[in-house]
C-alpha cells in the first residue's frame, strides 16, 4: 500500500494516541479512586495494554507499519529495515500522539484524579514507577538496575517477537515462492492479486502482537509497569509535570525524573540489539 509520507506521520500520531487512550485509560480505571474498575487487578491492565497495541496494528499496520514506539523505529533504521529520513517525523508523531492520548485520559478521569490520595497511583496512570522505589534516595540505585533489566529484556522479547510475527506470518511463504518464479512483486496489479491470500495471515499476525504485549505485561509487569516504549513513558511524564494540582488533585507529586531515563534508554538499546539479532539470523 503506497501512502504519502505526511499520512504516515498522521497515522503514527493517531495510532500512538489510541494506544495510550486504551492502555493508560485501563491503568487509570484500575488505580484511581472511585472508578468502577478500581482495584480490579493487574490482569485487567495486561488485557488493556494488549488490546491497546492490537487495535492500532489491525487498523494501521499496512499504512505506517504501526511502529508506535521510537525504540522500534530506531532499531529498524539501524538494521536497514527503515528509511532514516523518516525517523525524525515518526518519533515526533509518536511523542505528540502519546501526549495527546494522555490528555484524553486526563479529561475522562479528571474527577477520579481529584479523589485519589496516592501520588504513585496518579503518576502511575501516566508513566512507569519502579516497585523498588520507596521514596528514598537510597532506593534509587536498585530501582535503576532492576528497572533497566526489566525494560531491556521485556523490550527485547517484544521487538524480536514483533519482527518474527510480522515477517513469518502464515502466507508469507507465498511471497518467497512468487519471487522464485520471477513474479514482479513491485507491480501494483500483482500485489492486488495476492492480497486476498495474505490479509488473513497478516491480521492473525497483528492479533498475535497484541497477545504478545498482553503476555509481557503479565510476565514482566511486576517490577516497573513496564513501558517497553520511550514515547509511552516520556510523553505522558512530560504532561504529568506540566499539569497542576488543580487538574490532577492534591496527590499530584513529583514526576520522578531521576528514573525517567530508564524506560527511554533500555527499550532503545533493546530495539537495536533485538532487530540486529533478527537480521543476523533471518536476514
Amino acid at each position: 500500500m503506497d501512502v504519502a509520507v505526511h499520512v504516515k506521520y498522521i497515522t503514527e500520531f493517531l495510532a500512538t494516541a489510541l494506544m495510550i487512550i486504551i492502555g493508560n485509560g485501563t491503568v487509570a480505571n484500575v488505580d484511581l479512586k472511585g472508578t468502577k474498575g478500581n482495584n480490579s487487578g493487574w490482569i485487567l491492565i495486561a488485557i488493556g495494554y494488549g488490546l491497546a497495541v492490537m487495535m492500532p496494528a489491525l487498523m494501521f499496520g499496512n499504512v505506517s507499519g504501526n511502529h508506535i514506539n521510537p525504540a522500534f523505529t530506531i532499531g529498524l533504521a539501524v538494521s536497514g529495515y527503515f528509511d532514516w529520513a523518516l525517523v525524525p517525523g515518526y518519533i515526533a508523531a509518536q511523542f505528540l500522539g502519546a501526549m495527546a492520548g494522555q490528555a484524553v485520559v486526563v479529561g475522562v478521569y479528571r474527577p477520579y484524579f481529584l479523589k485519589t490520595e496516592n501520588s504513585n497511583h496518579v503518576l502511575g496512570s501516566f508513566s512507569t514507577i519502579s516497585a523498588l522505589d520507596d521514596g528514598t534516595t537510597a532506593s534509587r540505585k536498585a530501582s535503576w538496575v532492576n528497572g533497566f533489566l526489566n525494560e531491556f529484556f521485556g523490550s527485547f522479547v517484544l521487538f524480536f517477537g514483533a519482527m518474527s510475527i510480522t515477517k513469518h506470518y502464515f502466507g508469507a511463504e507465498l511471497l518467497g515462492f512468487l519471487a522464485e518464479q520471477g513474479a514482479d512483486l513491485s507491480d501494483a496489479a500483482a500485489k492486488m492479486q495476492i492480497t486476498h491470500y495474505l490479509n488473513p495471515g497478516l491480521n492473525v499476525a497483528h492479533m498475535g502482537l497484541g497477545f504478545l504485549v498482553m503476555a509481557l505485561v503479565a510476565a514482566v509487569g511486576g517490577p516497573t509497569g513496564p513501558a517497553l516504549n520511550p514515547a509511552r513513558d516520556l510523553g505522558p511524564r512530560i504532561l504529568h509535570q506540566l499539569l497542576p494540582q488543580a487538574v490532577l488533585g492534591q496527590a499530584k507529586a513529583d514526576s520522578k525524573w531521576w528514573y525517567a531515563w530508564v524506560p527511554v534508554v533500555a527499550p532503545i538499546a533493546a530495539g537495536i540489539s533485538a532487530i540486529a539479532l533478527y537480521k543476523l539470523i533471518y536476514g
